[in-house]
Order: C-alpha cells, then structure tokens, then sequence
C-alpha cells in the first residue's frame, strides 16, 4: 500500500501562484511514476502532469504546459506541482496519485485531494 497527502491548495488571484505537495508513505519503494490529476466541478477528472521516480521524466497536459512543473524529492517521498500564470479554469481539486506498474497506465494509488481556486 502507498498512503498519498496533498496540501499546497487554497485561494489565489488569477495570474498567481500555488505550489502543491503530495507526501508519499508505504511502500514507495514500487512506486514507477507519480502524477497530479484534476476534476472540476460538473467535469470529469484529468490528467494534469506525471514524474517517473527513478529518471525524472516528465509529462503535461497541453493545457499546464509552459505553467506547470512537477518535481520530486526522494529523499522526502515528496511530489510537488508548482503552478504559475493560474487561470480561472485551474479551479479543481488536485488529487496525487501513484503508479506502480510501468507497462500499464493506471494508477493504483490516490489521495484526497486539495482545493485550488483561482478568483478574478
């Protein structure tokens, strides 16, 4: 099992900036990438960015490209989506999610998930 906890969400004027963080505990250690997904109100949920853990690739939406990063730490376990230029249609909740299998596209482990609202 891999037990995900995001946080980083909150209030931010549109033009403005959030980072958000997921921490990672269990057995991390058959973690092959971890990802950052989105659902709006009255949507379905999608995908936003993903990391491998090992080499660092990374992966976006069309939608974030050029405005988001995701990172990770893994000495800390950690993921972080950092956020710039936020739009209007960024409000969503942003929910972490691991993948353990490299071969299949589905993630296997999720969180919570955090609030991210951007205001006129």
């Amino acid at each position: 099992q891999v037990q995900l906890v995001e946080s980083g969400g909150g209030l931010v004027q549109a033009g403005g900036s959030l980072r958000l963080s997921c921490a990672a505990s269990g057995r991390t250690f058959s973690t092959y990438a971890m990802g950052w997904f989105r659902q709006a109100p009255g949507k379905e949920r999608e995908f936003v960015a993903a990391i491998t853990w090992s080499s660092g690739s990374t992966y976006y939406a069309d939608s974030v490209k050029g405005r988001f990063t995701i990172s990770r730490d893994n000495a800390k376990n950690t993921v972080y989506l950092q956020m710039n230029s936020l739009k209007l249609e960024d409000t969503a909740v942003y929910y972490c999610a691991a993948r353990t299998v490299a071969t299949t596209p589905r993630y296997d482990y999720w969180g919570h998930g955090t609030q991210v609202t951007v205001s006129s």
